[in-house]
């Protein structure tokens, strides 16, 4: 339950009240205060470091309460439903519409996407920037990659079908694993792993009946993958260590992403958008993809923030075994005896997966102390302690 407003905002003024008064009593803060003017840069400093200790404070209720508003549950199965819908609209779109541009129907989900953070951002309704340590390179980078992954995996739908899609993303999830290891030391229990190969070896099974694709296509979709383990886990790193909302990063990228798939149209598409028949049917069914295209990115921001890259691959490739058992027992398609065994033994994986991830939570974790401001005295005559992250098990 979340706390009720009044209540939250009594809390946020007897921290201010409490932290003020700590760091007012303070020797070093007295001794600094006692001095002459030309000591008032370094007093300037220590007030600086002290508001923003109290707005990271106050930034951490905040997102603490929109985390019980938006739980890992709720935030998986809105971007299951998006997702489910966005892969047909555009196949649909790339295929029935006839519009053979799939970077360019990219950019155009971007640019929409833009437009609507740009009317909210209008009306104050687009959360702000957290102060937090992040560097222009690490946006910059996650721009680009967003521009790689989305626009890849359009190409890859054009020119493959569903199933060989969805048998790329298999390899995502041993490219996150390795990433996350490099990177941030994680390492995954061993039954982990083999809950993961069972869901591997599961999708492979479950969609080795449909799997056409051509030269161009594989090559395409085998340079999708990188590029999107990486997407996963700098959206999911950058939210969760550096309090990043889903929105503000949207905002802060999109420009680079556009920019980007700007350079990658004459490369990927073939000529001819101009020419295209803009009719209100076709402009509409380009516009009804675009939209689920902003609720795609805001819903996987939002999983990834509450959860980790490997639960949102893991997420996908379960959306992949529902759509094949729906069409079966829905539809009456018949996929094959041997599709269909494939999903249960890959929804059995996932099964297991989510039962460690739950098992996991319920131990108790090490304290740990960690502070987004620079290692200062005061910190240390406050006896902080400021250690680096070691090798985390996930």
């Amino acid at each position: 339950m979340c706390r009720k407003p009044s209540k939250l905002k009594e809390e946020t003024k007897m921290l201010c009240s409490r932290e003020i008064f700590k760091f007012l009593v303070r020797k070093d803060v007295r001794k600094i205060l006692k001095r002459k003017d030309s000591d008032a840069g370094e007093r300037g400093k220590a007030l600086e470091d002290l508001r923003a200790s109290l707005f990271n404070k106050f930034y951490s209720l905040d997102s603490a309460k929109h985390q019980r508003t938006c739980g890992p549950v709720a935030a998986l199965t809105f971007n299951f439903m998006v997702a489910v819908g966005i892969i047909f609209i555009n196949k649909w779109v790339l295929k029935n519409v006839g519009f053979e541009f799939p970077v360019f129907l990219t950019f155009i989900h971007y640019a929409v996407s833009w437009v609507l953070m740009a009317i909210l951002h209008s009306f104050s309704l687009l959360p702000a920037s957290p102060p937090t340590k992040s560097t222009s390179l690490s946006l910059f980078t996650l721009g680009i990659v967003m521009s790689l992954s989305t626009g890849l995996a359009n190409v890859s739908l054009k020119y493959n079908s569903v199933g060989f899609y969805q048998m790329a993303k298999i390899a995502v999830t041993p490219s996150i694993v390795l990433a996350e290891f490099i990177w941030y030391q994680k390492r995954v229990t061993f039954s982990k792993v083999i809950a993961l190969t069972v869901v591997s070896i599961g999708v492979a099974i479950a969609t080795v009946t449909d799997l056409q694709f051509s030269l161009f296509g594989a090559c395409v979709a085998m340079a999708w993958i990188i590029p999107s383990a990486i997407n996963k886990i700098l959206w999911s790193n950058l939210q969760q260590q550096e309090n990043w909302t889903a929105l503000s990063l949207m905002w802060k990228t999109t420009p680079i992403t556009l920019l980007f798939l700007v350079s990658m149209i004459p490369f990927l598409d073939p000529p001819g958008v101009l020419a295209f028949h803009w009719s209100f049917n076709n402009t509409s069914a380009i516009l009804l993809s675009a939209f689920l295209g902003f609720l795609l990115q805001w819903s996987g921001a939002l999983a990834l923030g509450a959860t980790s890259a490997i639960s949102h691959v893991v997420l996908g490739q379960f959306k992949t075994c529902v759509l094949l058992l729906g069409s079966f027992y829905l539809f009456g398609s018949n996929p094959g005896t041997t599709s269909i065994c494939g999903a249960f033994i890959a929804i059995g994986g996932m099964s297991l997966f989510t039962y460690l991830n739950l098992n996991a939570k319920k131990q108790p974790a090490p304290l740990k102390v960690s502070s987004a401001l620079p290692k200062s005295k005061f910190s240390e005559g406050n006896g902080e302690s400021h250690h680096g992250n070691g090798a985390d098990s996930v």
